[in-house]
């Protein structure tokens, strides 16, 4: 994965069937010295995924040919770039099963292409698991692999995204600790500038789900979430 500072070297696949839209995205991500790569269908996207190994996909829901969440569920067997997931409806409903299928965040049009570029710059400040240096965690069956970023589960490979990984770090490295939304939301995208709370709720659900416990991570009503008691 290319840092920030990186300029050039950083890869934005934009994904949408409203060419204005892409080109206007695209306009914005140049100024910040990223290369672009623009698809305008499903089919288009993992063909431009699987050439153009991109560190960044913004990923519209509704397109032609594949929609959004069947190319994010495709590309995640292959890639772990970042994914924005775009969308016109504003039904958490979308939201969430967006996240689901692996997207690391969305975005509801109309949207702001500032916003956007502010998001996708915290994206790549978050820190990767080659910069820290860490004990393997275990906690009961769980074995959480900071420097590799690999977890397991009862002798079992656990397959998650990078915000999955990122927020299992940060509730893994301090076990003891409550943490906030809000504190989670800094830990993972480096910035307090842009925030949504319910994205955090979203991703601990699929951890609970891909982990196969639902105590692994504990809520503390009115407060946030912390490793689970029973870990």
């Amino acid at each position: 994965m290319a840092v920030m500072d990186a300029g050039p070297t950083v890869t934005v696949l934009v994904v949408d069937d409203e060419r204005p839209l892409v080109h206007l995205v695209r306009s914005y991500l140049e100024r910040e010295q990223f290369r672009v790569v623009e698809a305008f269908d499903g089919l288009q996207a993992l063909q431009a995924a699987r050439a153009e190994a991109p560190d960044v996909i913004v990923l519209d829901l509704m397109l032609p040919a594949l929609d959004g969440l069947d190319v994010a569920r495709e590309i995640r067997t292959f890639s772990d770039a970042y994914i924005i997931m775009l969308t016109a409806k504003a039904e958490e409903v979308d939201r969430v099963v967006g996240l689901s299928v692996g997207a690391d965040d969305y975005m509801v049009k109309p949207f702001s292409p500032r916003e956007l570029v502010a998001r996708i710059h915290a994206m790549l400040r978050r820190p990767r698991g080659s910069e820290r240096s860490r004990d393997v965690r275990r906690f009961g069956d769980l074995v959480i692999d900071a420097d590799a970023r690999e977890v397991h589960s009862d002798g079992a490979p656990v397959e998650l995204t990078r915000t999955e990984f990122d927020l299992l770090d940060a509730l893994s490295e301090r076990p003891r600790m409550v943490w906030s939304r809000s504190q989670l939301l800094d830990r993972l995208r480096g910035t307090a500038e842009y925030r949504d709370e319910h994205v955090i709720d979203v991703h601990v659900g699929n951890l609970r789900r891909k982990l196969d416990d639902p105590d692994a991570i504990a809520t503390v009503r009115g407060v946030g979430y912390r490793m689970g008691a029973g870990r």
